[in-house]
């Protein structure tokens, strides 16, 4: 009888999976995905099949989302480098040799179809999260230009596809890590607009002509 008082009930033993949780982020995440579905339901709903398309990659992305966040940040780290390198050589090969839809060379065939700029919404802030906690505490203005590059190389190749949306998103992802390691924000800002104005100056010259 006490073996039974004391097994752990179901919350006892879902409580440490939530622990930790950020609820208003996960909050906010929750109202933008269901205020994007019923946009979604309203533009699109005479295509059913295209609504819920959406609803099933919502539901698959938040069960990754769910199983990532619980991996310790520290193991996370290990896959920084490969998944960027990874990254970034794939967007070279779709510069070289990838596919061309709609005026915009964006994916490349490896077996399986993909587009590499979708790889680096991730791998970015990861690499360079990488690259700060490998330096914590010993940080020079060095390390900051460094962080730059990494930065600036994939957004550039993102740029040139053009995928100007993507590349903005993975531009102000790497600005936020930056920021967050200690570099000024009145520093962060200006790179930030120039950027953005750099990259909508340049849509009009990789603008798919005829």
């Amino acid at each position: 009888m006490a073996h039974i008082l004391d097994k752990p009930t179901l919350r006892q033993r879902l409580r440490p999976i939530f622990e930790g949780f950020d609820l208003p982020l996960m909050g906010a995440v929750g109202l933008l995905a269901l205020i994007g579905l019923i946009n979604m339901y309203s533009v699109a709903y005479a295509f059913d099949m295209r609504f819920l398309d959406h609803v099933r990659n919502l539901l698959i992305a938040a069960v990754i989302m769910f199983s990532v966040a619980q991996i310790p940040p520290q193991r996370l780290m290990v896959f920084a480098v490969p998944v960027y390198c990874v990254g970034v050589a794939l967007l070279i090969a779709v510069a070289l040799f990838g596919l061309t839809k709609k005026g915009a060379r964006r994916w490349v065939n490896v077996g399986v179809v993909i587009q590499p700029s979708e790889i680096l919404k991730i791998a970015m802030p990861l690499m360079l999260a990488w690259w700060f906690q490998k330096r914590e505490g010993l940080l020079r203005p060095l390390d900051f230009v460094v962080a730059a590059i990494l930065l600036a190389l994939p957004v550039g190749l993102i740029v040139r596809q053009p995928d100007l949306g993507t590349a903005i998103l993975v531009l102000s992802g790497g600005l936020y890590v930056i920021f967050f390691a200690g570099l000024s924000w009145r520093l962060i800002a200006p790179p930030l607009i120039l950027g953005v104005i750099g990259i909508l100056f340049l849509k009009p010259a990789y603008a798919p002509t005829g």
